[in-house]
């Protein structure tokens, strides 16, 4: 089961919180998250995993103020130590970040690289964002790995659109290269400084038969 809350902004942003109802579904989030996902925990402790899913395209820098703390109060919330306790810090990092080896325990998991961990303080619980975000909670049963089959297929097929298009435009200025190349070469063939009209020939001939017979 995973439980989804919806953010400040949610109806403009469309972005989503999404939690692992225990250490084996967040196995399964750990496994099947997306590029635009990033992750939350409370560092040096037990914790849920929060998730907030952003918009294809928008990366952790894309992450508001407001929705920021959202993720780090109900990070706080859903830890045993860390809900008992003031001045907890919260840290969050790309799902693309998380690392997780064969040795590692169920839920537990690793960074690919440290300095794409960024750290946030949350000095105290407040109920107020913590029951805002409990009233939007739902409890769901998605099938994770269907999901992401489904967006990477859209992402090939994008990128196959994308590359078509990329060759239709460059066909087409090639094209039109060739065009004002010929267009280019027929103006030089055809070059006025160079051309007579048949009165400026004619004024080389002393008849019209001289000129007939200069002709053949």
């Amino acid at each position: 089961m995973v439980l989804y809350y919806a953010p400040r902004r949610a109806a403009e942003t469309s972005h989503v919180v999404y939690v692992g109802a225990d250490k084996h579904e967040n196995e399964r989030l750990i496994a099947h998250g997306l590029p635009h996902d990033v992750w939350f925990h409370v560092d040096a402790l037990s914790s849920a995993h929060v998730y907030l899913r952003l918009r294809p395209g928008e990366t952790w820098d894309d992450v508001a103020e407001d929705e920021l703390e959202d993720c780090a109060q109900l990070v706080k919330a859903n830890s045993i130590a860390g809900n008992k306790i003031n001045d907890v810090w919260v840290i969050y990092t790309p799902w693309e970040n998380l690392l997780k080896r064969g040795d590692m325990a169920v839920g537990q998991v690793s960074f690919v690289d440290e300095k794409l961990v960024r750290r946030t303080k949350v000095k105290t619980r407040s109920n107020e964002i913590v029951n805002r975000l409990n009233k939007t909670k739902e409890e769901r049963f998605p099938d994770l790995q269907a999901e992401k089959e489904e967006y990477e297929r859209g992402v090939r097929e994008e990128k196959k659109r994308a590359y078509h298009e990329s060759e239709r435009r460059r066909k087409e200025e090639e094209r039109l290269r060739l065009e004002e190349a010929e267009a280019r070469d027929y103006k030089h063939m055809m070059n006025e400084e160079k051309m007579k009209s048949n009165k400026e020939l004619a004024k080389k001939y002393a008849s019209v038969e001289e000129a007939e017979d200069d002709f053949m």
